[in-house]
């Protein structure tokens, strides 16, 4: 996506977590460990506190994340939260966790699949034949071949235009018929291309077939039955429920712009939902696990397209959920951006081994220019999954990731410095 880098690193409150095996960690930063057997923990508790650290240290605002591995969990956060009272980031925030709604809307359809009342390999003109495409089925929704345009690229080409319609409520018919319009990115099931109108169709099927909101079946199949009781559609609602950090972005006049208070209608089923990382790991945790769908249903889930073809072994998309390869094996989950809040959550195949991962300033980076933020968010994941001694070598090596956003809402031209 198109970004600009920070100015200047703001200063930042120490960072600290907490490793815990299977019991709640404390969410002060203070970097103790609490729990009986705390220090015994799987986690790299040091690594993961100077990791996140390193990212605010290289100049993100406010950074916070859960890993856990079996029962032991860590739980950190470094910087601040709200550059004007200099509140400290904590973990426990509700996040606009963007793109990985889509997660949670692909579930809640290959749940209506297996009880056979949706068809993957159906046309889209069969649920919905005021939007039908010739050759695209409901699958090619859920993995992003369909070809169909994406509409927040008309909506948001600049910084501007995110200012000029923060407030403004889109209906899903709008944001469909402005992807519809756009030109066709290939033909359908021939490759890989994101595009949001695809899960604002998949949620329109989704109502096409149940008779009751998206929201309200994605809460009624994922969200209760799993217990995640800080996640939830915002509606129009422009304020998050709970605690929760800014949303910052590098504003033309050199300052970082807060986009916490906004209508995020625009994103709907492909980005709107609000979670925590501790929801999330649950989520991810559940579905990995076989505990949320069929093997069946999972199975297809897990069956991927190349994310670029010119490089098959390094990623693949399947129906909502991604897979990367990093130092210590491929890694499930997915990203979200929103303009302000980005979030990465990624696990090992069952679940067992997870971290996910908040900041709170987005569209920082310069195409084409280092991104130490990226290489320390990097440093982190790998940390978190795969060991301190992976993330070494891989740094060593060049190799380390960074967050990849296939997803995110990009400005066409980057905010100036």
């Amino acid at each position: 996506m198109a970004a600009t880098p920070l100015l200047a690193a703001p200063a930042t409150a120490a960072p600290g977590g907490t490793t815990t095996p299977g019991g709640s960690a404390a969410a002060d930063g203070s970097g103790a460990a609490t729990g009986p057997g705390a220090a015994a923990g799987r986690l790299p508790a040091d690594a993961l506190d100077a990791g996140i650290g390193a990212i605010t240290d290289a100049g993100m605002v406010g950074v916070f994340a859960e890993a856990r591995d079996g029962r032991d969990r860590w739980r950190g956060a470094s910087g601040v939260a709200d550059l004007d009272t200099g509140r400290p980031m904590r973990p426990g925030f509700q996040h606009r966790v963007g793109s990985i709604t889509k997660t949670f809307v692909a579930a809640t359809l290959l749940r209506l699949a297996g009880e056979g009342r949706v068809a993957l390999d159906a046309p889209l003109g069969h649920y919905l034949p005021e939007y039908a495409v010739p050759g695209v089925t409901v699958e090619m929704l859920l993995n992003h071949t369909s070809g169909i345009g994406d509409y927040d690229t008309v909506l948001f080409t600049s910084g501007y235009d995110v200012e000029r319609l923060r407030f403004t409520t889109f209906t899903p018919d709008q944001l469909v018929r402005i992807g519809l319009g756009e030109p066709r990115t290939g033909a359908p099931g021939a490759a890989f291309a994101y595009s949001n109108t695809n899960y604002i169709l998949a949620g329109l099927v989704v109502e096409r077939v149940t008779g009751r909101s998206a929201a309200d079946e994605v809460h009624r199949r994922v969200i209760r039955p799993l217990g995640l009781h800080q996640t939830y559609f915002p509606g129009r609602r422009t304020r998050i429920a709970g605690p929760h950090s800014e949303a910052y972005l590098p504003w033309y006049d050199g300052q970082l712009r807060d986009f916490s208070v906004t209508n995020t209608s625009w994103a709907w089923t492909a980005g709107a939902l609000v979670s925590t990382a501790a929801d999330l790991n649950r989520f991810f945790r559940a579905l990995l696990g076989g505990r949320l769908l069929r093997p069946a249903e999972l199975a297809r889930m897990r069956t991927t397209v190349p994310l670029d073809p010119a490089q098959p072994e390094a990623g693949g998309y399947g129906l909502g959920l991604l897979w990367l390869a990093l130092p210590g094996g491929r890694f499930w989950g997915h990203d979200g951006v929103v303009f302000g809040h980005a979030t990465i959550s990624l696990h090992a195949p069952d679940g067992s081994r997870q971290v996910t991962l908040g900041t709170n300033v987005t569209h920082y980076q310069v195409p084409g220019q280092p991104d130490p933020i990226g290489a320390a968010t990097g440093a982190f994941l790998v940390t978190a999954l795969s060991g301190p001694a992976a993330a070494r070598s891989a740094g060593a090596t060049g190799k380390l990731p960074a967050a990849p956003s296939p997803g995110g809402p990009a400005l066409v031209r980057p905010l100036p410095r």
